[in-house]
């Protein structure tokens, strides 16, 4: 495909995480701006050249879509831009994280989505000005997981940059519901519990965050169950809900936990 379309394909034999697949396409950037997307999502008509008229008119230095989830015809959103900050609470510095409309349908809250601005979005489509990309030299490689977006919203509004929210420009991201046996290696080290710790107290320590803060421990076990999600759903179709549930909690869960760590170590291994 590289060669039919005349793309620059950049390869590594082993596996990466997402902020080190990113830092990897930092070098060959020499456009204005530059775009990260993930490899499930789908795109409408006009998605990119609405992000970029976005960032020209208002001088954004990072620019997200309305972001859908599912199947694409249901129109669920995903996020509306959001919410990422701190706050005191009780004496302690605590973060906040929100989703605007999330899981809402699209055509109940349509009249309400204009451009704006926004502390939140995320890589799953994000325009970027490639002068803040100089700025920040390069992605936390120590995110191995998750808190890539929050690091880069609030370093890029702590430099004095805008964030917008462009709705007119939307793509869906469509989750995971099952698995090859060949993606399970990859899948099972990029939401490991391994990962998803360092990550976690990466974005802790740099934001000097408690240990204690109660939206990371919520989120921590968030990830340990979006691992656990192709597991579950084979097991649902073989039994019925109820019954496939109690056999996932009490047996598969076990099960699981051992076999994401020898798919873990076979994945490190890796070359």
């Amino acid at each position: 495909q590289s060669q039919e379309k005349g793309f620059n394909l950049i390869r590594r034999e082993y596996f990466l995480s997402p902020n080190q697949a990113r830092n990897l396409s930092l070098p060959e950037i020499d456009t204005e701006y530059a775009v990260f997307i993930d490899n499930d999502v789908l795109y409408t008509p006009q998605w990119l050249e609405n992000l970029l008229q976005c960032a020209q008119q208002t001088g954004a230095s990072v620019v997200g879509p309305l972001y859908c989830e599912g199947n694409p015809q249901d129109k669920i959103i995903h996020m509306a831009g959001g919410l990422a900050h701190f706050e005191e609470r009780n004496g302690k510095k605590r973060f906040i994280d929100k989703h605007f409309l999330a899981h809402q349908p699209l055509e109940k809250h349509r009249s309400k989505l204009h451009r704006q601005p926004t502390e939140l979005i995320e890589f799953h489509c994000v325009l970027i000005r490639t002068e803040v990309l100089t700025k920040l030299a390069k992605f936390d490689e120590q995110y191995l997981s998750t808190g890539e977006h929050w690091d880069l919203c609030m370093t890029v509004r702590n430099q004095g940059g805008e964030i917008y929210l462009e709705p007119s420009s939307r793509i869906t991201y469509v989750p995971i519901s099952s698995l090859n046996w060949s993606d399970f290696a990859y899948y099972n080290l990029r939401w490991s519990n391994d990962w998803n710790r360092i990550s976690l107290n990466r974005f802790r320590e740099k934001w000097n965050l408690a240990e204690d803060d109660p939206f990371l421990k919520g989120h921590y076990n968030w990830l340990m169950y979006h691992r656990q999600l192709p597991f579950k759903s084979m097991i649902r179709r073989i039994l019925p809900f109820k019954r496939g549930s109690w056999l996932f909690d009490n047996i598969m869960v076990p099960l699981e936990q051992q076999l994401s760590k020898l798919l873990r170590k076979q994945a490190q291994n890796s070359p």
